[in-house]
């Protein structure tokens, strides 16, 4: 069974671990053993875990998930030039993992939480030379897209990396709505839930814009709905989301 090597024991880590734990061996490299514990026992699993000061990447295949604004100082803890780096770090260009890590090869990933149940949407971009065991590895935690470009990464991160919290804010306000005009809070939730698990299976066939349209019918209660949303801007809101993330991941860049 081949090794991932993941520096940085936080969220976004322990989500890809979680996906990956079946299919990889995992050693972790933190800060303190404490954490390090904690994300083993978290993970259900046993794995190798290390200290970070002096570590040696050699030959290995890294997951690099700390901060942004840690990777200098996590890069001078580290011995050894990595095979591969994969680095979850929004905004952090390519140019300046190379830098610091000087690995043989790097990409860029953005996944998601939902990395932990398998089902991420993972945009990755960076060198030729790393691209195809990339893909394997973030393939075993949902599904995964190639970008031409840096730029088109950061948008990326903006909607497949974010987008779980937006969507969580969706979720929760249309349940809340629902216990507002008298729904249990449990139905309310069972309910929400469930129409997010058909929904996401109904997107994958459909455009958005057909879906609304196939549901829609003149004068019902989803227009009613409907017409309450673009009142409150919900859709220039969700555009605008996308655009203050995107300069946030710009802004991030080293």
């Amino acid at each position: 069974m081949r090794t991932i090597t993941f520096i940085g024991n936080g969220t976004m880590g322990l989500s890809i671990a979680q996906g990956l734990k079946g299919k990889y061996h995992i050693e972790v490299v933190g800060r303190n053993m404490e954490n390090l514990d904690i994300f083993e026992k978290n993970l259900g699993k046993k794995v190798d875990k290390f200290l970070m000061d002096d570590f040696d990447v050699s030959n290995k295949t890294v997951v690099l998930c700390v901060k942004p604004g840690n990777v200098e100082e996590v890069s001078k803890k580290l011995q050894g030039k990595a095979d591969l780096l994969i680095s979850v770090l929004a905004g952090v260009p390519v140019k300046t993992l190379k830098k610091h890590f000087k690995p043989k090869s790097v990409v860029r990933s953005m996944p998601n939480l939902a990395a932990s149940i398998g089902k991420s949407m993972t945009t990755l971009t960076g060198d030729e030379k790393g691209k195809d065991e990339a893909t394997v590895i973030l393939n075993a935690v949902g599904h995964t897209l190639w970008l031409e470009t840096e730029k088109e990464i950061d948008i990326a991160t903006a909607l497949a990396g974010s987008g779980p919290a937006y969507l969580a804010l969706i979720a929760e306000a249309l349940a809340d709505g629902a216990v507002k005009q008298g729904l249990k809070r449990e139905d309310a939730m069972a309910t929400m839930r469930g129409l997010f698990s058909g929904f996401g299976e109904l997107i994958q066939e459909m455009h958005p814009a057909l879906l609304k349209d196939g549901v829609i019918s003149p004068g019902g209660t989803t227009a009613a709905g409907y017409g309450a949303l673009e009142d409150g801007k919900v859709r220039a809101s969700c555009m605008t989301a996308i655009e203050q993330a995107y300069e946030k991941a710009k802004a991030l860049s080293i």
